[in-house]
Order: structure tokens, then C-alpha cells, then sequence
């Protein structure tokens, strides 16, 4: 009898752990799409923000292209530059 109980004992303690690990589990999986969900989000955020910046970026490519002044194309390259740079930095986010 002794042995059925030690039997019926163990297996009492290895089913409550099993179910403790499984909640432990849950959980986690839980946190885990929680922070899918989240950076899906910000994801989604960051293509926004580089069409509008590849958008903007062409206009002022074409705006380049009306003007004829050296000084005038100076400051569009200045311009282009620092949007490829916004767009640089919006990539590196996406890729992280």
C-alpha cells in the first residue's frame, strides 16, 4: 500500500508541476506576442515614414531638376542629403 501512495504521490507532484510549467509557458507566449504586436505596430510606423520621405524625396529630386542656379543645387543637395539620411536612419530601426 505504501509503495501506491508513494506512486500516486509522485505522480501528484509531477502533474502539478507539469501544470505550472505549461502556466509559465502560457505566460511567456502571452508576453511574447504582446511584444509582436508591438513591433509590428512600430513597423508599420516606420514604412509610413519612409513613404512619406521617399515621396518628399522626390519631389525634391525633381525640384532639382528646375533649378539652375549653383547656389540653389548647393542647398537641394543639402536637402537630399539629410532626407537619405532620415531614410537611413528609419532602415536601421526597420532592421533592428
Amino acid at each position: 500500500m505504501a509503495i501506491q501512495e508513494d506512486i500516486i504521490s509522485s505522480l501528484e507532484e509531477k502533474t502539478k508541476r507539469v501544470i505550472q510549467v505549461a502556466e509559465e509557458l502560457r505566460i511567456n507566449n502571452e508576453q511574447l506576442q504582446q511584444k509582436v504586436d508591438e513591433l509590428s505596430g512600430q513597423l508599420r510606423t516606420k514604412d509610413q515614414e519612409i513613404e512619406v520621405l521617399e515621396s518628399k524625396y522626390q519631389s525634391l529630386k525633381f525640384t532639382k531638376t528646375l533649378i539652375s542656379s549653383p547656389e540653389d543645387v548647393k542647398n537641394v543637395k543639402l536637402q537630399v542629403n539629410r532626407m537619405v539620411r532620415e531614410i537611413d536612419k528609419c532602415i536601421a530601426l526597420l532592421n533592428r
